[in-house]
């Protein structure tokens, strides 16, 4: 499964992983099902009224498929980049420049829906050969689906595992924010995986500049950026 990258507006990028067409096909079947048994249950009602002109039964058919025509549009743009079938997939419709999704955003991708659905299909082999998983719709509105799937635990947070008789050691990283917390953490964590000393050393020394540290008490820089991850939780995890 692919990953999708989100910058935020505040410049934080966030990893998403992209929902894959077989996810994504089967909530569009799941929704072309919801349709079917609705245009079903209206044409068993309709039929009871069988003594209409053509006129007239030409625009009720036209008024009571509208739901249908509009489903999409209408779902993704009150629940928040969903429908009922990707609410079932766990999947929903983001905005990738880290804004929230319009209006504007949800026409778009239903506009492109002629040619991504209606047209052999076109959408489904996009996806599959998109590295994003896009189809033409997300590729216009410039938004992507991502699956909501994946859980989340104390490692994807700025939370850090603290004993009960933890003790801090520098009490002035509540100059930090969460925002700095969070970018420090991620940065942490992917360096030391792939043993990039280099980025840990521009980040121990942009540490020991901005929270004012005088003495390192550490012996290591992944030591000394471990303890200020910590510490920080210490201090903030009451405010």
């Amino acid at each position: 499964m692919s990953e999708l990258q989100i910058n935020t507006t505040q410049n934080v990028k966030i990893m998403f992983k992209a929902a894959g067409a077989g996810e994504r096909l089967v909530a569009f079947l799941i929704d072309m099902a919801i349709k079917i048994g609705y245009l079903m249950l209206v044409r068993s009602v309709f039929d009871a009224f069988n003594d209409m002109d053509a006129w007239s039964e030409i625009a009720i058919n036209t008024l009571l498929g509208l739901p249908v025509l509009f489903y999409s549009l209408v779902q993704e743009t009150f629940l928040d980049g969903q429908t009922l079938g990707k609410k079932a997939l766990k999947i929903k419709v983001v905005k990738l420049d880290g804004f929230q999704t319009t209006l504007s955003d949800f026409i778009v991708r239903w506009f492109f829906r002629v040619v991504d659905v209606y047209c052999f299909g076109l959408g489904f082999f996009v996806i599959v050969f998109n590295k994003r998983q896009q189809r033409l719709g997300d590729m216009a509105s410039g938004t992507g689906v991502v699956s909501l799937r994946e859980k989340v635990n104390i490692k994807h947070t700025i939370l850090e595992q603290l004993s009960t008789d933890y003790k801090p050691t520098y009490p002035n990283v509540i100059k930090l924010s969460d925002n700095d917390a969070r970018i420090i953490k991620d940065t942490f964590v992917r360096a030391r995986a792939v043993k990039d000393y280099d980025t840990l050393i521009k980040l121990r020394t942009k540490l020991v500049e901005v929270v004012g540290i005088k003495t390192i008490k550490q012996a290591s820089d992944m030591e000394f950026i471990d303890v200020i991850l910590k510490d920080y939780n210490f201090y903030t995890q009451d405010m």
